[in-house]
């Protein structure tokens, strides 16, 4: 599982985006988001790298999100 932080997510339309962009990076990954705490987990997905990218690509800047 990887989790990621997308500070600038916080409406619907940005959680389909960010789902969108996921899906082609990493097709059949599982995506969970959660807008208030602007984090993004998805599951079946190993490169943590390509799904930053793709997500800066959509514009939506993120980062891979400490853990604890």
């Amino acid at each position: 599982m990887i989790e990621l932080a997308v500070p600038d997510m916080s409406c619907g339309h940005c959680r389909a985006t960010v789902t969108a962009a996921i899906r082609a990076s990493q097709p059949g990954a599982g995506v969970e988001i959660d807008t208030d705490a602007r984090r993004v987990r998805v599951s079946g997905a190993e490169d943590a790298a390509a799904l930053v990218a793709a997500l800066a690509a959509a514009g939506y800047p993120a980062s891979v999100a400490a853990k604890g």
